[in-house]
């Protein structure tokens, strides 16, 4: 599996990123040889979050890791500052609490990637990259980066960073796939537009897409006269998103592949770089996004997919 360069990294990070939103250790004889594939087909970075099972799945990947004894195989990625019922909580005593509890839930003094979880626009930049570069200095995370903030807000941070001798964001986190939003699946989730798109194609800053497979939308699983999971629905239904699927048939025909893997490899080939974040329920999905990894796209196949 290929890898990407993200700065403040000493080694790459697979170009698919295996999600672990809903592990926990009470069923890690059903997870485990999920993440034991993951690394044998080359992947080499986890993502998990403070919120992601109440704090469980940071526990299940950090059992996994000192069970199997291959810490320094794996880039480990969680995630802080979450909302909660009160609003907000992206400032500097949120981000410590989070951090600290994540490292205590991982068993782990440090972990390589570390990102806020959300954005608050009401937060000027400048305090939330120092309270990031005060926990860089002490050695408990090697790079950080954002998910769900708009690009503006990252090239705002990044520059206010360049000026002011700081470490920036190495990376971005938004929603990116071959069907584009129709709406946020919540309040203050961010989607890949078409201005979006072209910041990172200028500034080259690796996206690490969620939801990258659309949710099933590209599976077959789904028409649009089966109306049945209403999220779906809600954000991925439209004229434009069923053409979009009908051209990634049609090239997966010509390529002997399936039209969830070509909406894969669209995400992995864009002209900056791209890693895919994945949520595999079994060992045949997950081999179907190592296979679909593989693929390579041309520019005039990407145009045709968009249409």
């Amino acid at each position: 599996m290929e890898t990407i360069d993200v700065s403040g990294l000493k080694k790459g990070v697979s170009r698919l990123i295996l999600g672990t939103d809903y592990f926990k250790p009470e069923i890690m004889d059903r997870i485990g040889p999920i993440m034991d594939e993951f690394v044998a087909l080359g992947g080499n970075t986890l993502d998990t979050a403070r919120v992601y099972a109440g704090g469980l799945s940071e526990a299940a990947v950090g059992q996994w890791i000192r069970e199997r004894g291959n810490r320094e195989k794996i880039n480990v990625w969680t995630k802080g500052a979450h909302h909660d019922k009160n609003g907000p909580r992206v400032n500097k005593d949120a981000i410590y609490d989070d951090l600290m509890n994540s490292l205590e839930a991982l068993q782990m003094d440090s972990v390589e990637m570390y990102a806020l979880h959300r954005d608050d626009p009401a937060v000027e930049v400048g305090p939330i990259l120092e309270a990031l570069n005060e926990h860089i200095e002490a050695g408990r995370i090697s790079a950080i980066g954002a998910s769900n903030w708009s690009y503006q807000r990252l090239q705002e941070a990044n520059d206010y960073a360049a000026a002011h001798g700081l470490v920036g964001f190495s990376f971005s986190s938004p929603n990116f796939s071959l069907a584009r939003a129709n709406e946020p699946f919540w309040a203050g989730c961010v989607s890949v537009d078409d201005e979006t798109l072209e910041w990172h194609q200028r500034s080259q800053l690796p996206l690490l897409s969620w939801s990258s497979q659309a949710r099933g939308f590209f599976s077959g699983r789904y028409t649009p006269d089966n109306r049945e999971n209403a999220d779906l629905v809600r954000v991925f239904y439209s004229d434009d998103n069923w053409a979009r699927q009908r051209r990634a048939g049609e090239l997966a025909r010509e390529k002997g592949v399936t039209t969830i893997q070509i909406a894969l490899a669209y995400v992995l080939s864009q002209s900056f770089p791209t890693c895919a974040l994945i949520g595999p329920a079994n060992l045949d999905e997950l081999r179907s996004c190592r296979d679909a990894s593989l693929l390579r796209l041309t520019e005039e196949e990407i145009r045709f997919l968009e249409g």
